[in-house]
């Protein structure tokens, strides 16, 4: 609106939380009296303060669960930092949660426990939540010019400008806060465990674009839970969590080559490397020996902690459910690629209510 005083006028013009005053005449600020230049100065240093909460909605990410509550209730602005944190595909921290669970359940059958202790699996949920969170966001910037070429994932926040870098790298380090606090909850040992899992956390994003093996790397840092979740009840690791571990790097590689396999042609244009190009048409054979050494190391992990027949039919069950992806997969569909990758989270529960049945038995029978 003009200035009450018949001075040239000056539009006020809404930034998100930020407002920003312009000259009508077009003139440049250094060019007005000192003290509109004050108000231009001012104003947007007001809206460089706000600019966390300046972002812009352009839509669903492309492989987002339809109709997701954060695309449907979620205040708008709020909505790209959601997906950042990857809030509307939460297949993500369900794989990241499963270790932690399945070694949780695993201890308390080695410990005469009739249940995996509550107060580690809610703080595992959180952690697990917070930790992929921040996982992704790290991996989107690191990615930003790889996601910008690829059909798939040029919608994510950063690259379609729902937020920038550094309001990127803020809500990295506020979700990486909550995972500390989570994390001191724990025994020392664990502690330092989970200081040790920001290792292969920090080198997965680089390793697509120097080895065919990402996936492998991949597998380090959210099978970590497999560790974690015996450690924190007995305050140290044995070979059955450690067999756990292995077994869970195999898990993951399987599952995120079959996801790998809805990008490999954009992957082949912009250089990117992933064990679906590697496998190619054999990815059915890799599968196969993949998921098999997962179950014989899972196995070996139950038997090591003294499990009973409720563990094993868990894995057995678990191992068909496998079984079932390697059959029906179809590489070159990419829609099937997905849904199959999202059925691991299936095979999550089965295993964990294996173990978690095994344990509550061996607590009624003992």
């Amino acid at each position: 609106m003009p200035l009450a005083n018949g001075s040239p006028e000056l539009y006020c013009v809404n930034c998100g939380l930020g407002v920003i005053f312009v000259c009508a005449a077009g003139k440049a600020a250094g060019n007005q009296p000192r003290a509109r230049r004050n108000i231009v100065t001012r104003e947007t240093s007001i809206r460089d303060h706000t600019m966390f909460f300046s972002t812009r909605d352009t839509g669903p990410v492309a492989d987002a669960v339809k109709k997701h509550w954060v695309d449907t209730r979620l205040p708008a602005g709020l909505r790209p930092y959601a997906r950042l944190a990857r809030w509307e595909r939460p297949i993500g921290w369900w794989l990241l949660l499963w270790p932690c669970w399945w070694s949780a359940a695993l201890a308390a059958i080695a410990a005469g426990n009739s249940w995996p202790n509550p107060w580690h699996m809610l703080l595992f949920l959180i952690g697990a939540i917070a930790m992929r969170g921040a996982g992704c966001t790290y991996n989107d910037i690191v990615d930003v010019d790889i996601d910008a070429q690829v059909e798939r994932t040029r919608s994510r926040p950063i690259p379609a400008g729902q937020v920038s870098k550094r309001q990127a790298k803020i809500f990295l380090v506020v979700q990486a806060l909550v995972g500390l606090l989570v994390l001191l909850q724990f025994n020392s040992f664990s502690i330092a465990l989970g200081i040790a899992s920001l290792i292969p956390v920090a080198i997965y994003p680089f390793m697509k674009r120097i080895t065919n093996w990402p996936q492998l790397f991949l597998g380090f840092a959210f099978s970590w839970g497999a560790l974690m979740g015996w450690a924190a009840v007995f305050g140290d690791l044995s070979l059955a969590p450690i067999l756990l571990y292995i077994g869970g790097i195999c898990w993951t590689i399987g599952y995120d080559t079959i996801y790998a396999h809805q990008d490999k042609e954009d992957d082949a244009l912009v250089g990117v490397k992933s064990t679906a190009r590697l496998f190619g048409d054999r990815t059915r054979l890799a599968l196969i020996v993949l998921y098999a050494l997962a179950s014989i190391l899972f196995a070996l992990a139950a038997a090591l902690a003294d499990a009973g027949p409720a563990a094993f039919l868990g894995i057995l069950l678990g191992a068909i459910h496998l079984g079932w992806q390697i059959v029906i997969i179809d590489i070159d569909d990419g829609d099937q690629c997905l849904q199959l990758f999202r059925s691991n989270k299936i095979y999550g529960w089965v295993l964990f209510i294996g173990f978690a049945a095994d344990a509550m038995i061996s607590g009624i029978f003992a």
